[in-house]
């Protein structure tokens, strides 16, 4: 039996990996630890809440003496830490959150997990933290070069840095993942897929930017979460590990396949100026992950919209 902490737990895919691992292993236990901000959820909270081997816990992660509290009452021996400030549009209005929490608040979190003597310590990344490709470019790869575009990327490779310091200075054992852009149920509004399946519903126009061939690797959650599962239990320490759904589509071919699965038309779509910064592709090689964890996302593109559109009619 283990204790794992799930900080980030009722947000996007932390909910979703907190439904998966606590259906899953029951005879561990889940400790939610969400400071239930902005983009939170607590519909899937709401459906563990019955679980004897689910608890939720509300708390920052920059709240040193709580976090040490939670550790030390709770028997923790793995911290899988999902709690981050994620929206790009919003670090280029206002950086200083994605440092607090994304920085800061991996930092406070690894100096806890030294202390207590955690067992493994997972952190969730992203695949923007090496920049953009072009077309003709060969997919990133772990040692690929840094090269962040955004206050939020950057926040995500200054907190992968820490992580990799604390595994080679205290010999903290560490993991990485890197994923590709995650869609599915319980994601906030503000991200493409759920925002576009919402205009579309009722309706209303959908604003592209630019002019929508900006490319982006796709991925349905639950496929995100046995990734991150697979990387905890047999990755090895001091490693990152990318995962990717090899589903690269540009936006706008992505909004016109939701727009078709919802039999809505067009013409909802219209062009405004392009974002700051705007990286133009993302695409990783999963070489790694398959070879040394045989592991493999298993949900189509068309399967996976399906499966969320479904979710936000009901919800």
């Amino acid at each position: 039996m283990a204790n794992y902490l799930i900080t980030g737990g009722a947000g996007f895919i932390g909910t979703n990996f907190c439904l998966y691992m606590v259906e899953k292993y029951q005879n561990d236990r889940f400790i939610c630890y969400d400071a239930l901000t902005y983009a939170s959820n607590l519909k899937g909270i709401k459906l563990l809440k019955n679980n004897l081997n689910f608890k939720f816990i509300y708390g920052n992660i920059c709240d040193k003496k709580k976090v040490e509290k939670v550790l030390e009452k709770e028997k923790i021996d793995v911290i899988i830490n999902f709690a981050a400030e994620t929206h790009v549009d919003r670090s280029l209005m206002d950086a200083k959150p994605f440092i607090k929490t994304n920085v800061e608040g991996t930092q406070i979190l690894l100096d806890c997990a030294k202390k207590f003597n955690i067992k493994r310590f997972h952190q969730v990344s992203t695949d923007e933290v090496y920049g953009d490709l072009n077309l003709e470019d060969d997919s990133f790869v772990e040692t690929s070069n840094l090269y962040p575009s955004n206050p939020y990327s950057a926040s995500k490779a200054a907190a992968d840095l820490l992580v990799l310091a604390y595994y080679r200075t205290y010999g903290l054992p560490c993991t990485i993942s890197r994923c590709c852009n995650t869609y599915g149920p319980y994601q906030h509004q503000e991200k493409l897929i759920p925002m576009v399946i919402k205009k579309g519903l009722s309706n209303q126009q959908i604003p592209v930017y630019g002019t929508g061939k900006n490319i982006r690797d796709w991925i349905y959650v639950l496929d995100h979460c046995t990734a991150i599962d697979a990387i905890v239990r047999k990755g090895k320490p001091g490693e990152i590990y990318n995962v990717s759904g090899k589903c690269e589509y540009s936006n706008i071919e992505i909004i016109e396949t939701i727009l078709n699965q919802l039999k809505k038309p067009k013409d909802l779509i219209y062009y405004v100026n392009d974002r700051l910064g705007h990286d133009f592709r993302y695409s990783m090689d999963l070489n790694k992950i398959s070879k040394e964890l045989k592991w493999e996302a298993k949900t189509s593109l068309l399967d996976g919209l399906a499966k969320t559109i479904k979710w936000y009619q009901e919800d």
